[in-house]
């Protein structure tokens, strides 16, 4: 069933939604329970729910933070007519999300994204999933949210650095739709961000994805757009997490975009102005990828364990021109190279 997408201020929706539920449970990490659920508390539906929060940051979407998950529902007595609303960013309704989904074979959950990143991405699709074995997102199912609220009024609680990680998946969705999209984005200014110009873009790349998502709710085929700037960033940012210097999912994903459009470039005849245009935006906005030359050997490891490689063949997302797709592009270990030398030397 397509998940509902409601635009409108969470606090005078949720009670509604959740009005059927026998037990209401909201999850939120250390930081949204203390700068986003205050927002929610005169809604009737803050002082009815019971509160479940997880430790912050994408180094902690693993089995831990899941296993605590599931035991609060079990311990705080949720049933089957039981739901979870998951506030906060990617990593809690990716998690929560999962959470739900697995506990006694399935319960209702709600999507309450209180970043960019995810409004635009993580909260709307049925991705769910956590980090494992030191990989992005490597145990999950696909499974809808009863619906998702988006509240751009949350979007006023983020630091810059969350500003720009969800900006950087917005800047993937007008590469895949339009010309004038992109064009749009590449002039939005981040350091004085409008608001209300951000909550036009952000339903419109919503609605980019969502049209993708009803097309191919599992990714066999069309969905795999999505993955643009990814199979090259998830490596990034997979690197950087076991290191213990964790990047923001956005960031990585805005670097990876620059070795893809490279890609493209080259085997795809994708045209160079707009990839030097591109490009010249992240690197002004997203700074440089904190790798060198010695991290190859492994960043190619952890493409190879991606999980929409194909019988151990790493798969790109390349574009032939603005919103043109070319999909399954399988790039030789030569390119790869000449990619993340393009990422780190322009």
């Amino acid at each position: 069933m397509p998940q509902q997408i409601l635009y409108t201020p969470a606090a005078t929706v949720l009670p509604e939604l959740t009005a059927d539920a026998d037990r209401v449970f909201a999850l939120c990490d250390a930081t949204t329970a203390q700068v986003c659920a205050p927002l929610l508390s005169g809604a009737g539906f803050a002082p009815a729910a019971t509160p479940i929060v997880i430790p912050a940051g994408d180094d902690n979407k693993d089995v831990a933070s899941l296993s605590h998950v599931w035991a609060e529902l079990s311990q705080r007595g949720a049933s089957r007519s039981s739901m979870l609303v998951c506030l906060g960013g990617g990593m809690v309704t990716d998690l929560g999300g999962f959470a739900a989904a697995t506990f006694k074979r399935g319960i209702r959950f709600v999507n309450v994204p209180t970043t960019l990143l995810a409004m635009v991405d993580a909260a709307v699709g049925g991705k769910t999933g956590i980090n494992f074995g030191g990989l992005k997102n490597e145990v999950g199912v696909f499974r809808e949210a009863e619906a998702v609220v988006i509240d751009t009024a949350f979007l006023r609680t983020l630091d810059a650095p969350n500003l720009l990680s969800g900006f950087a998946e917005m800047l993937k969705h007008a590469l895949l739709h339009s010309e004038d999209m992109l064009a749009e984005h590449l002039r939005f200014s981040l350091d004085e961000p409008d608001y209300a110009a951000l909550s036009r873009l952000v339903r419109q790349s919503v609605e980019v994805k969502s049209n993708v998502v009803r097309q191919d709710p599992t990714e066999r085929g069309l969905r795999k757009a999505l993955n643009l700037g990814h199979t090259f960033g998830h490596a990034v940012e997979s690197l950087l997490l076991e290191r213990a210097t964790p990047q923001l999912h956005g960031y990585c994903v805005a670097w990876g975009l620059i070795c893809e459009l490279y890609l493209s470039l080259q085997a795809a005849a994708f045209p160079q102005d707009i990839t030097t245009r591109v490009s010249r935006f992240v690197r002004q906005t997203y700074g440089a990828a904190p790798i060198t030359c010695k991290d190859y050997p492994r960043l190619l490891q952890l493409m190879r364990h991606d999980k929409k490689n194909r019988d151990g063949t790493i798969s790109c997302t390349l574009l032939a021109a603005v919103g043109q797709l070319r999909l399954d592009y399988a790039p030789s270990e030569a390119e790869i190279l000449e990619a993340f030398d393009f990422l780190r030397e322009g």
